[in-house]
């Protein structure tokens, strides 16, 4: 039998980050899998608004809705035990003002979510201190941002020069001003990932941006390789010669542990 796991507590996560003990996230959309990440030992749970792409088919993550992600929320919720679980808002659903981003963080916070995850930027820090001061952690998503695919261009490495490197600096340092509680940077060079990591105070999730993170976060799908089409090349197979999804699932947990994954620096799609 599994020996009970502590509940991960954002202090844990604190703590994590400071002594160098990698942090495991994945993603997560229902009570099913979410009794299996948590017996697999995953820190973090996210329900991300990946689920419009892996379990809606759609094409972005723009049309998942703030009722998609309070029900899948609450699902989740219902399967974990011990792990952290973050849930994003989803796009239209924090950008008007930030009494908007309280209303929608409030109904992520009462399906069951500890934190909520937005995606940062130049406006944000104000939306982040008004959050934050009302008692719900935030999480803030910098790099590439899904949710702004189209204004960025498409699947594109954000901060390779210098002019950006030192945008992603600045808003990094003004969303910990505001009182973000942890930072996920996607799809950023390695180098400029493991230099906010080590001079930031709060935990760097990465996907896309290196080993010199505090942890790692995949889409569960992709990392089981359910996902079809083009995945980004980021994306380890771990389901790959392993006996069960369980298996899949501590294979990844272990190796982020171990800080073997990702082995290199690999961006884009």
């Amino acid at each position: 039998m599994t020996p009970e796991r502590k509940p991960v507590t954002l202090p844990r996560l604190h703590e994590m980050h400071r002594s160098g003990d990698k942090i495991a996230m994945l993603t997560c959309y229902d009570a099913a899998f979410a009794g299996l990440l948590d017996v697999a030992g995953v820190d973090v749970m996210l329900i991300g608004d990946s689920l419009g792409n892996v379990l809606q088919g759609r094409g972005s993550t723009a049309p998942v809705s703030l009722e998609d992600m309070v029900y899948h929320t609450t699902c989740v919720r219902r399967g974990a035990k011990a792990a952290w679980v973050v849930a994003d808002l989803p796009f239209d659903s924090y950008h008007v003002s930030k009494e908007a981003a309280w209303k929608s963080s409030a109904a992520l916070v009462k399906a069951g979510a500890h934190m909520v995850k937005l995606e940062g930027g130049g406006w944000t820090p104000e939306t982040v201190r008004f959050i934050t001061e009302r008692g719900i952690p935030v999480c803030a998503h910098l790099g590439f941002t899904p949710q702004t695919v189209t204004s960025l261009g498409g699947f594109r490495v954000q901060g390779r020069d210098e002019a950006s490197a030192a945008r992603i600096k600045r808003e990094t340092q003004e969303l910990i001003d505001a009182g973000a509680a942890m930072l996920l940077y996607e799809m950023v060079p390695a180098a400029l990932a493991a230099e906010i990591t080590a001079a930031s105070p709060v935990p760097v999730i990465g996907i896309g941006a290196g080993v010199g993170c505090s942890g790692q976060v995949l889409v569960l799908h992709d990392m089981l390789d359910v996902t079809q089409g083009r995945k980004p090349r980021f994306v380890k197979n771990f389901m790959e010669g392993m006996p069960s999804v369980r298996a899949a699932i501590e294979r990844y947990v272990a190796e982020v542990k171990a800080g073997s994954f990702p082995v290199n620096e690999i961006h884009g799609f």
